[in-house]
């Protein structure tokens, strides 16, 4: 008994393709732009790092320049400070000022109690009772309770 075969029937594929579809189908691959491909990609695995290294270094040397303008600021301004320390008048002015030296002859009044004056008829302010002084609770004992409790608590579960 013979075994009859089957006729083969060609599958129909839809008729609406995708643009992707017909460049995917329509893209051939030969041995040289395999070999292009595997080159090209072996020049990135290696560029890669030296790439990262030199944007690395660029913002550092970017951030360190900043720096130095700051810094050359600041010594701008220090020399400034300088050159007004060498003005005789600047210094006595200083002296006046931060000492409170006078020159001989001069008359200077040292205010004590700079506050303002209460309002003629205001309120008095408020006097400390006693009762707000004292308290019913050893302080010291209840301090070191709420350390000794703190410090023997269990640690936290992260």
């Amino acid at each position: 008994m013979a075994r009859k075969r089957a006729e083969r029937q060609p599958v129909a594929l839809p008729a609406t393709e995708t643009a992707a579809a017909r460049w995917l189908r329509g893209l051939r691959l030969s041995g040289f732009s395999l070999v292009m491909m595997g080159l090209l990609i072996m020049a990135v695995i290696v560029l890669a790092p030296g790439i990262r290294t030199y944007a690395d270094q660029r913002q550092q040397i970017e951030s360190l320049t900043a720096e130095v303008e700051a810094q050359q600021g600041a010594v701008e301004e220090l020399k400034n400070e300088r050159e007004r320390w060498n003005d005789r008048t600047y210094v006595t002015t200083q002296a006046r000022d931060r000492l409170s030296y006078v020159l001989p002859g001069d008359v200077s009044f040292l205010v004590i109690n700079d506050l303002a004056l209460p309002v003629a008829g205001g309120t008095a302010p408020p006097v400390a009772t006693p009762t707000i002084q004292t308290t019913n609770v050893d302080w010291l004992s209840s301090m070191f309770a709420s350390v000794m409790t703190a410090g023997l608590a269990p640690e936290a579960v992260k």
